[in-house]
């Protein structure tokens, strides 16, 4: 009785020692996903009311509201999720999540690797398979120092405590570190599919990644900086 009551409060109470950190299981991972997408498509609906335009297309307002939201999905669901989960501080919630403290040399290291066998896939893909194109979504969020708040910083730090700490974590729970990382990784490029389906498949290598850095890491940082540089070079090329 007191073993179970420990392992009870150990499992919703008490944050995991050891990676992954989560304690909410693959299918609230998965759900907190669709929840994720559908709070920031609401909260994107009053910026896409007011920023409509005659043609179809959104202006500049509605665009960054539309991106903001978005952002904020990817922020609050994973967020409450873990709070949900027995998390009782902020800080508690973003340790659970992997915004944590990490080895430099460490980090390094397995940020090099990444960074060079996403360039390796990339350079393999577009030459053997086809140009991946995405479409230039920058130009809708008009002044550049807005481009980079939202493409440069927002989405980075959102998408990771979202699609890493979140799916990833609550997948790692039960299965193999390579097939959570794959399925993490096709979530995380199918749901670019909308930007350019050619751009798919090394997106979902590049979430394949940065699951892999999370885990080898332990934390999330270096896969924020490492998606932030990322994008970063994606806003200079377009």
């Amino acid at each position: 009785g007191d073993m179970e009551a420990n392992l009870a409060v150990e499992g919703v109470g008490r944050r995991p020692r050891r990676f992954p950190y989560s304690n909410w299981g693959p299918w609230v991972a998965l759900l907190g996903v669709l929840l994720a997408l559908g709070t920031g498509v609401v909260m994107g609906i009053p910026a896409a009311i007011i920023g409509h335009r005659d043609d179809g297309d959104l202006t500049t307002f509605g665009n960054v509201g539309v991106q903001l939201a978005t952002a904020i999905g990817f922020l609050l669901v994973p967020m409450a999720i873990a709070a949900q989960r027995g998390a009782a501080t902020l800080r508690e919630v973003l340790r659970r999540l992997g915004v944590r403290r990490f080895k430099p040399t460490t980090a390094l290291i397995w940020t090099a690797a990444a960074i060079g066998a996403y360039l390796l896939f990339a350079l393999l893909y577009s030459s053997l398979v086809v140009e991946p194109r995405q479409e230039d979504i920058a130009d809708g969020f008009g002044p550049v120092p807005v481009q980079v708040l939202l493409i440069v910083i927002a989405a980075p730090i959102s998408e990771e405590i979202c699609f890493r700490g979140m799916l990833f974590g609550g997948l790692r729970e039960r299965l193999p570190r390579l097939a959570a990382a794959l399925i993490a990784g096709l979530v995380f490029g199918g749901l670019h599919a909308l930007t350019g389906v050619t751009a798919v498949p090394p997106l979902v290598f590049f979430g394949f990644v940065l699951a892999l850095l999370y885990e080898r890491t332990g934390s999330l940082w270096p896969c924020i900086v490492l998606h932030m540089l990322n994008n970063s070079v994606a806003l200079l090329a377009q």
